[in-house]
């Protein structure tokens, strides 16, 4: 497009000469953006001049050095990568790493006011349709919406019809998708109404680029978001029936394409993250199943669809749901938001009669028009779109895509061939409840930094407004999603798409804020918290995954390192005596480490049991397990903690070709193992999770200890098995400082198996494990010791009575075998999974 400006190119020319280099360059990237070809967009307003909220941010943003800029841009990258912000498109079967746009989508006050009211005001329209639509049906009955356009969609449960909402409405959040149109307007291309998704990762973009450029976001008075989610939660709060409410967010798990939000989502709102099999019904109301029985649930925040909630009265293959939900439901035993069935609202069908029922229901005219929408399941509008086929976008009428065309998106009929046109009109004609035609509408664009320039980039803005007792609040800001190429219609989060932050610009100074609560408003309070049994599950394997992975590496450092006696040392000085250096090879080969094969060179062995990808039971491998596992405990886990084990599992995926290179990664994988239990052991309340988190790691290290004992101090093992195992256990200076000899048989395995007060003895990881187990609840109330404590306890005895030299190999497999079973009936007993899993039995007193 031209801009026309009211100076003459020599003036401006000449003036430009004397500017400084900033704001030089800021005229440049102007020229060069303003002079590609396209539609109206966010820099340039309607008359031609830049809009004066980019011009600021533009001028501030010239007087970076390119340096400076790219190293902004690397530090909010890095970020993004370090805390694991990733999402999954359609279709994928693996995380991808957050696309973030460098620069912002910025709107200035007077315009945000506009679009935030139109917002507000749709949000409203919805939620009193709904309202009828489940309830009275008289714009059913009255004809202001045709029964075919409701009936047709699979998101109207006549399940839930009749039921009264538990706390009073349909629609807790709701969100709009929407774009600038040809005259400069915002128009909406689509509702939300079933679980919005996008607010968790409009949070995330807010941190990662506030911090990129914070004197900048500082100087520009953005709007802040905190007290948009602070009133979300009061809302959910006071919609319960009691005055401290138990909120849960029901994802669908960590496969899921927005996992990672939930749990943001979660931690940031102060709500438990959980899943359709940590909840049960019992009687009218819904509890969550955690390690001390269960717990009544107030609320819930769903990310699930509608038709998945309850397999007994909705979709019957669902294992994403709660049995029995929906009669909950009737009895008013549990707020759900959004309310199942809201999801109908979000048909393309019901678009073009929006602006009737917001005349009928409102008295007042939208103030945010949509695509203009026709469809095709009313025969005027069916034969209108057939009859100027090529000046519409076909899309579904109640869902994403066309039916039998490829892609997620509206169908061109001008694009197709001859065969392919002639094939859609015949589907409309014959069924044409199942289309819409809308007005081709191309969307503005708005900046994006690419290869060192400004470039126009078309993007749909998704607004929230969430509602609250005294109306509906708006975000200020919302998720941005930026297509790739410049002639995109509509855009999604999959190839080549990229989100950007939200920048409200305030005409006046913006007080900082925070979702934490002022300390006088607060009670305090000292509790435990709830502990789902899924988590705790979660918990105790992440314990034991990296627990597993460091022996492995202990064995792996073994095995490529000299001993501290370079005499125990083969010819070449590189590994310990080859008897030894056998039985760590059997050793690692029977764990899954590495192939029977690779035995014949100690090397290969090594390298295959460090960073196999084939190997289940590799260092790599363990601990990208435990970077799955701590995937479900993103809301549990620090941002430090998930960073450490995110840079193990990329430091052992960087490939190594020798000796030095697998020592190196062994070593410094080792000290990020110990980074995480510092973590653990000083930042993790004392609370349920960690104990478990705890036990994993106990049970484990015992396990492994026992099975080193066994294979390195057996009945005729010699000085040169016995250095091995005080390396594994990490003992080599207290043996030394202990007894001044060589190793002996007797004293090794009293501080491997039996001292209580080493550290990475079995006697003491039992303690450990015994006084955790004690001080979990009960779940059955027959007063009786339960199993889990009554094996730790006989341990425990057994240990504590037993003499060093009458540990043979004998009684050291059968003390792997209890702890094995000491580790299983923790499982057992506070983990349950599957409908025959016992489930725990402590009912009375429910929270």
């Amino acid at each position: 497009m031209t801009v026309s400006g009211g100076r003459g190119s020599s003036q401006g020319s000449s003036q430009e000469s004397r500017a400084r280099p900033g704001q030089r360059r800021m005229a440049q990237w102007t020229r060069d953006y303003v002079r590609l070809p396209g539609i109206p967009d966010e820099y340039i307003a309607e008359n031609g001049a830049p809009r004066p909220v980019w011009a600021r941010f533009f001028d501030a943003f010239a007087g970076l050095s390119p340096a400076d800029i790219e190293r902004r841009f690397a530090n909010a990258d890095r970020h993004l990568h370090e805390a694991g912000v990733t999402y999954r498109a359609p279709g994928d079967t693996s995380d991808r790493i957050w696309p973030l746009s460098h620069l912002p989508l910025i709107i200035d006050a007077a315009d945000w006011r506009q679009l935030a009211a139109g917002v507000a005001q749709r949000a409203q329209l919805l939620e009193m349709v709904l309202a009828d639509l489940y309830g009275e049906g008289r714009l059913v009955a009255d004809g202001a919406i045709p029964a075919a356009a409701i009936a047709g969609s699979s998101e109207y449960l006549r399940a839930v019809s009749g039921i009264k909402p538990p706390g009073g409405r349909y629609l807790h959040l709701y969100a709009a998708d929407i774009g600038r149109g040809p005259d400069g307007r915002w128009w909406v291309l689509g509702d939300r109404t079933q679980a919005p998704s996008g607010a968790g990762y409009a949070l995330e973009n807010r941190l990662v680029l506030s911090r990129a450029f914070s004197n900048l976001y500082k100087s520009m008075n953005v709007e802040r978001v905190a007290p948009f989610f602070e009133a979300f939660r009061d809302s959910l709060r006071a919609s319960a029936d009691r005055d401290e409410p138990r909120i849960g967010l029901l994802t669908p798990g960590a496969f899921s394409e927005t996992y990672f939000e939930h749990a943001t989502l979660a931690r940031y709102l102060g709500f438990l993250l959980v899943e359709g099999d940590d909840l049960a019904v019992s009687g009218d109301r819904i509890h969550i199943r955690t390690v001390a029985g269960l717990k009544r649930l107030d609320v819930l925040l769903r990310r699930v669809d509608s038709n998945m909630l309850d397999p007994l009265e909705l979709d019957a293959s669902s294992y994403l749901g709660v049995p029995g939900l929906v009669e909950v439901l009737r009895k008013g035993g549990v707020v759900v938001a959004n309310m199942p069935g809201s999801g109908v609202m979000e048909a393309r069908a019901l678009l073009g009669f929006l602006p009737n029922l917001c005349r009928r229901l409102l008295s007042e005219d939208l103030m945010m028009p949509h695509i203009a929408t026709w469809w095709c399941g009313q025969k005027s509008a069916r034969e209108q779109v057939l009859s100027r086929l090529d000046e519409f976008a076909i899309e579904g009428a109640y869902g994403r895509g066309v039916a039998d065309f490829p892609g997620n998106g509206p169908v061109l009929p001008g694009e197709l061939s001859a065969a392919d046109r002639d094939r859609l009109k015949d589907a409309i004609s014959h069924r044409g409840i199942d289309y819409v035609g809308q007005e081709l509408v191309r969307l503005s664009t708005t900046p994006v930094w690419e290869n060192g320039r400004i470039a126009p980039r078309p993007f749909v803005l998704r607004v929230f407004a969430a509602a609250t007792p005294s109306g509906w609040t708006v975000l200020p800001g919302g998720f941005c999603r930026i297509a790739d190429r410049a002639d995109a219609r509509a855009v999604s989060m999959g190839d080549g798409a990229v989100s950007a932050d939200v920048w409200v610009v305030s005409d006046k100074a913006v007080a900082t804020s925070t979702l934490l609560p002022a300390v006088d408003t607060v009670r305090i309070r000292r509790i435990a918290g709830v502990l789902p049994s899924r988590a705790a599950d979660n918990l105790f394997w992440l314990g034991r995954y990296l627990e597993r992975a460091e022996a492995t590496i202990r064995l792996i450092r073994a095995l490529c390192t000299p001993l501290r006696d370079p005499a125990r040392a083969n010819v070449n000085g590189n590994a310990p005596a080859m008897h030894s250096a056998e039985r760590i090879q059997r050793l690692l080969v029977t764990w899954g480490a590495a192939s029977q094969t690779a035995r014949a060179n100690p090397a290969k062995v090594a390298l295959e049991a460090l960073q196999s990808e084939e190997k289940f039971g590799s260092a790599l491998s363990l601990v990208r397990s435990a970077q799955r596992t701590a995937t479900s405990l993103r809301e549990r886990l620090s941002p430090d903690a998930w960073q450490v084990i995110t840079e193990m599992a990329d430091r052992l995926a960087i490939e190594v070709h020798d000796d030095d290179g697998v020592v190196s990664a062994a070593e410094l994988t080792l000290q990020e193992l110990a980074s995480f239990a510092g973590l653990a052991q000083e930042n993790m309340n004392r609370a349920a999770g960690w104990r478990f988190l705890e036990m994993g790691r106990r049970a484990e290290r015992a396990i492994n200890t026992t099975r080193f004992a066994r294979q390195f101090a057996y009945d005729e093992a010699g000085d040169e098995d016995l250095d091995v195992l005080l390396t594994l256990v990490d003992c080599q200076i207290t043996y030394r400082s202990r007894y001044l000899v060589q190793p002996l048989l007797t004293p090794v395995r009293d501080l491997a198996v039996l001292d209580p007060y080493n550290p990475r003895s079995v006697a003491f990881q039992v303690a450990a494990l015994n006084e955790h187990i004690a001080a979990l609840p009960s779940l059955k109330e027959h007063g009786l010791i339960e199993r889990p404590q009554r094996l730790a306890v006989g341990l425990e005895a057994m240990l504590t009575t037993a003499e060093a030299s009458s540990l043979d190999v004998k009684t050291l497999f059968a003390l792997e075998q209890d702890l094995l079973n000491l580790a299983d009936a923790v499982g057992l007993h506070y983990f349950p999974h599957g409908p025959n899993a016992s489930r725990p039995e402590k009912l009375t007193g429910l929270a």
